[in-house]
């Protein structure tokens, strides 16, 4: 064992026990920091707006402070932009967080001094947590690879700006950067396909012991290493390799694929990071779900996915959740974000202690005819038929085909690129739409009462999914594909490169 593993064991024993703390209190926690955000923001422009000098409970905050989006805070963000102070939080965020918005454009999220802690330690915790859990300190004596956005950043005003994973560079402490991959110089650059080569040229002679990044691409980068090298296995380059850390996607239907990219099974850590906070991290390695981060400059509401819509829809704390039912989570913080709706939508699997899983975008979802399916139902679908076949996918997005071109009942189109198709495309075909049923009612009643006829797959040719995330200028680094659209606007990008292709 290297010094640096031995210093990551103490860590990690204190790191280890303060999380089992934290997983104590949980509800004292929520109710004290709702308070100190309170009083913290009273003298904020949205606190005048807002009277918070007069909240002294919840349902006062409820009562002045609607939900909003992001293009609801637009008036006081381009305040934050201009220049101007004490507009959502006191002072000036430290960094802007620039991200894609669903209809905004790109979003600039307010990070503060006293936010950003949370974004790091929560990583830090997650990291030693593991430790703790499992003993395995090995991954500290050798390199740690990140495959994530650019840390290049530009100026706001005068407040820096970049994709949350280029600002947490530059919030990593000395120790852990010297461990780190890729080097500054090549994660800087912008295209993708030209970074993962430089990466890998930059990486093959060290002892990878750590990634990670999004499922997709991280199996491209091995996909292209094994390539390179000629090896059969990623174990074969990176004998060492003990760690995969993800987070913002269901890595379940890249599993089987990735880990016989590497040759063994790997033990792995999700993580739930996005700009508007780090809401959850996996604390038990033997769980697959995550604890809520109740103790770190945020609190937490959930609306019930039917009712987001409303203008004022039933709010409710962790007090009155309920168990396994999805909820889409709302946040307020000391970044300066108040009732903020994130279109993440979790579900509960345990209330003692509070841990979720990820069950896709509130604005992810297909009820073209009032179905209403969501990212977890496709996705624990997909995860079943891949099981049951034999089968390994590289991505795929699902979306409704309103108006088929040859004619008859209207479907759900599953347009997936396979990098391992099953023997019986039919019978596939057959035991997802099946899956589907048994997991949404309404899409079931729909089948039976002849509105929808049973789902239809699509194959894509290798790489149709890059070829259109490069189209759309989001090829690598952070970017997802949606898992489901409520249009055809991805899925005939899609069909057009698959024409492309054949031609």
């Amino acid at each position: 064992m290297g010094i640096k593993a031995i210093l990551a064991s103490a860590t990690a024993s204190f790191i280890g026990r303060s999380v089992a703390r934290k997983r104590s209190n949980p509800i004292l926690d929520q109710a004290q920091i709702f308070l100190k955000l309170i009083k913290k923001a009273a003298d904020t422009r949205f606190g005048h707006d807002h009277d918070f000098a007069s909240i002294t409970k919840y349902s006062d905050f409820v009562e002045r402070v609607p939900l909003r989006e992001y293009e609801e805070f637009s008036t006081y963000i381009a305040l934050i932009k201009q220049g101007e102070s004490d507009i959502l939080w006191p002072g000036k965020p430290k960094y802007l967080a620039k991200t894609s918005g669903t209809t905004s454009g790109i979003k600039y999220i307010p990070l503060t001094k006293e936010s950003m802690p949370s974004h790091f330690n929560t990583a830090r915790d997650a990291a030693f947590n593991y430790i703790y859990k499992t003993g395995n300190t090995a991954f500290f004596d050798g390199k740690l690879l990140y495959l994530s956005g650019s840390p290049e950043l530009d100026n706001t005003g005068p407040i820096p700006t970049g994709r949350l994973s280029g600002i947490s560079n530059h919030e990593v402490p000395a120790i852990f950067r010297r461990s780190q991959l890729p080097s500054y110089t090549v994660n800087c650059i912008e295209d993708w396909e030209e970074k993962v080569d430089a990466i890998i040229s930059e990486s093959l002679d060290e002892d990878i012991r750590m990634i990670s990044g999004i499922p997709s691409w991280v199996k491209m980068y091995i996909e292209r290493v094994l390539q390179k090298t000629g090896k059969q296995k990623l174990m074969e380059v990176y004998p060492n390799l003990s760690l995969y850390i993800y987070g913002g996607v269901n890595y379940e239907p890249y599993r089987s694929s990735i880990e016989k990219l590497i040759g063994k099974q790997i033990d792995t850590v999700e993580l739930f990071p996005a700009s508007e906070g780090f809401f959850a991290f996996q604390d038990e390695p033997t769980l697959s779900s995550m604890l809520l981060n109740t103790n770190s400059g945020m609190f937490f509401e959930f609306v019930s996915p039917e009712f987001i819509h409303l203008s004022t829809p039933p709010r409710l704390n962790i007090n009155t959740i309920e168990k396994d039912k999805p909820y889409v989570l709302i946040v307020s913080s000391n970044a300066g974000l108040w009732a903020y709706n994130t279109g993440d939508i979790v579900t509960f699997t345990s209330l003692r202690p509070y841990r979720l899983v990820f069950s896709g975008r509130s604005s992810h979802f297909i009820s073209a005819f009032g179905e209403h399916v969501i990212g977890k139902e496709v996705e624990d679908s997909m995860k079943q038929a891949l099981q049951a076949f034999d089968a390994e996918i590289s991505e795929f997005t699902v979306a409704p085909q309103v108006n088929p071109p040859e004619g008859g009942l209207p479907y759900h189109e599953w347009l997936i690129e396979f990098s391992k198709r099953p023997e019986d495309m039919k019978a596939f075909e057959e035991y997802l739409d099946n899956e589907m049923t048994a997991k949404n009612i309404y899409y079931k009643d729909l089948i039976s009462g002849g509105i929808l006829r049973k789902l239809i797959i699509k194959e894509l040719l290798p790489n149709s999914f890059s070829q259109m995330m490069k189209q759309n200028g989001k090829l690598g680094g952070q970017n997802k594909v949606p898992r489901l659209t409520n249009d055809r606007n991805l899925a005939d990008q899609l069909v057009n490169i698959k024409k492309e292709n054949a031609q």
